[in-house]
């Protein structure tokens, strides 16, 4: 039986799980493990193995005809869609960016207000976005449910496994409409408007400097100033303009 160390986020607890196990393996019985009737694994936590079967039975039925990434529901592929039309209506008041849905503005709202609603019910840990828990969550159970196809190569998240397949197909579906450069994700293209733009949503908490990229400023923060300065979650919000 292997285990499976993690730090829980709270203070001085280290805890260890057995992830690893199959049903058939006998284990003592306080443990009293948790079993996924689809695939066999075991888990010792009940909010685990509820988490785990998630990732079964997952049917997408609704494409996106421009980058092929899957939805189980119409009205999810329709909100997808206008993060290629580029559409964004819904506006901050506090610091004047824009989004394309509304949920993402709401979202935006608690880097200023700093409320983080969303807790893993294993260490407590709180979150800003109901995704980051799901992400979260696989630090307990050590899953990278999402595989390649092409090299093996294993993902916490569907959207990283979609973004890598990528780098296979060479296919580069969202474009600059400024000068025309293609890019695999989002996110990237996002980043590099901000070359044009000149924009720097990112400020140091500590010495006031602005960056383009959260990734910049969480290497300024680490070489310029103490670790322990970091935004509990590992990433700072964008400061206001």
């Amino acid at each position: 039986m292997t285990l499976v160390p993690f730090w829980c986020h709270s203070p001085d607890v280290k805890t260890h799980l057995d992830f690893g196990r199959r049903a058939g393996s006998k284990e003592p019985e306080e443990t009293k493990p948790y079993v996924c009737n689809t695939c066999g694994k075991v888990f010792l936590e009940l909010s685990l193995l509820n988490f785990h079967q998630n990732t079964h039975g997952a049917e997408r039925p609704f494409s996106c005809g421009t980058c092929l990434k899957g939805f189980r529901r119409r009205d999810s592929l329709m909100r997808h869609m206008i993060t290629h039309t580029g559409e964004r209506p819904y506006s901050c008041q506090i610091c004047g960016d824009r989004f394309g849905l509304n949920s993402h503005l709401l979202r935006h709202m608690r880097t200023h207000t700093g409320e983080k609603p969303f807790s893993c019910n294993i260490c407590h840990k709180s979150f800003s976005q109901s995704n980051s828990v799901t992400d979260h969550m696989r630090t307990h159970t050590g899953e990278k449910p999402y595989g390649c196809g092409e090299c093996g190569k294993r993902f916490v998240q569907r959207g990283a496994l979609t973004v890598h397949m990528r780098t296979h197909t060479g296919e580069k579906p969202y474009s600059c409409n400024l000068c025309g450069k293609s890019f695999r994700s989002s996110t990237s293209l996002l980043h590099h408007i901000r070359t044009h733009t000149g924009e720097k949503p990112y400020s140091c908490k500590m010495c006031g400097k602005r960056f383009s990229q959260n990734s910049n400023l969480m290497t300024h923060m680490r070489s310029a100033h103490r670790p322990d300065v970091l935004d509990p979650e590992g990433v700072s919000p964008p400061a206001p303009l």
